[in-house]
């Protein structure tokens, strides 16, 4: 291994290492931030600059290596800004169908539009990218009040737009035909056992279910670390046909940080575990979306795994479209804690059946 591999990966390793514990520390030891101390959040919408180099391998260790489990590598970007407030990206919703314009959000309650651009099947950059804060039922910033401000997981069903907010374990709806960004949130009724997940591993994954689809018309709402009475991980069903709890097999000490449901019927599962051994594990697992249903404990095959040998950082969001050849891509980002030892990062794979 190279003197510079080495050093990439002893970085890799600190930093996520770093950034867990003064995160779980600061929770612990702290009460929760005033607003004035969500030092990276946006108080206007405002156009920013996103700069973007290249990953050409996913494993640089093989560089002839593409195949990574049921995923093959397409392409990726390490993404950096001289905005102060671009980062901790914790969600990731595409707004069309080709893979282009996106809605991702911070985990310090901030939207961010723009359009992914690319040369031929590999993105080269963004552009137009805007930062606009996440607004309340009153229109302001919902960083204002006590708490709500780690806006973790993000679902979209047409113009509806649904956000979670981890530490108050609350969800928002909101418009996009009212102004896109601009739209008010408004707070759904959840039930009890969603506001009791623990403080900071609660609601990290929002999924909702189309038309077409078992479990039409409801909200899966996944949490990063809320364990069953069997210390499996709980997930919900809001409304839709059969409301209620379920729970997701846990496996390999992973949780969860994102989730993203296929055309063809399979909940895609992103997990996460840290180490100080090994630093970050990461895999995607597949859950049968027919097989999710009130008091069912569910699993299904891991698709992916990757660790710090591979270009990852703390990925926290995933998303699919399928292109015109028919290829159904998965896109991965990565939460850099708005740490200078982590990395904002866009990654790109096809799924291989």
């Amino acid at each position: 291994m190279s003197n510079h591999r080495s050093r990439r990966s002893f970085i890799a390793h600190a930093a996520v290492g770093f950034s867990t514990l003064a995160l779980s520390r600061l929770a612990q030891a702290q009460p929760a931030p005033k607003p004035a101390l969500v030092e990276h959040a946006v108080a206007a919408p405002v156009g920013i600059e996103v700069n973007a180099r290249p990953i050409p391998h996913f494993e640089p260790r093989d560089r002839a290596r593409t195949r990574f489990g049921s995923l093959d590598y397409r392409s990726g970007l390490v993404l950096t800004s001289p905005h102060r407030g671009f980062g901790g990206l914790s969600g990731f919703r595409f707004l069309d169908s080709k893979g282009e314009r996106f809605l991702a959000m911070s985990d310090q309650g901030t939207w961010f539009t723009g359009r992914i651009r690319y040369s031929g099947r590999s993105m080269t950059g963004l552009d137009d990218v805007e930062a606009a804060p996440v607004l309340n039922a009153e229109g302001r910033p919902i960083t204002e009040k006590r708490l709500w401000y780690d806006t973790e997981a993000l679902a979209r069903d047409g113009d509806l737009v649904y956000v979670g907010l981890e530490r108050v374990n609350q969800i928002m709806r909101f418009d996009f035909s009212k102004g896109g960004t601009r739209a008010r949130g408004e707070v759904l009724p959840t039930p009890a056992a969603v506001r009791k997940l623990p403080y900071n591993k609660g609601l990290e994954a929002l999924v909702f279910v189309p038309k077409g689809q078992p479990l039409a018309g409801t909200l899966i709402a996944l949490s990063e670390g809320g364990f069953d009475a069997d210390g499996n991980l709980i997930g919900f069903l809001i409304g839709g046909p059969t409301p209620g709890q379920f729970s997701i097999r846990r496996t390999d000490q992973q949780l969860i940080s994102d989730a993203v449901l296929l055309p063809s019927g399979d909940l895609l599962i992103l997990e996460r575990k840290f180490s100080w051994f090994t630093g970050v594990d990461i895999r995607i697992r597949a859950i049968p979306l027919k097989s999710i249903a009130p008091g069912a404990l569910v699993d299904g095959p891991v698709l992916f795994k990757a660790d710090l040998g591979h270009e990852i950082d703390n990925m926290e969001g995933i998303d699919a479209h399928v292109t015109a050849d028919g290829e159904t891509v998965l896109t991965l980002v990565s939460d850099d804690n708005f740490s200078m030892l982590q990395r904002t990062l866009l990654l790109q794979f096809a799924l291989v059946e």
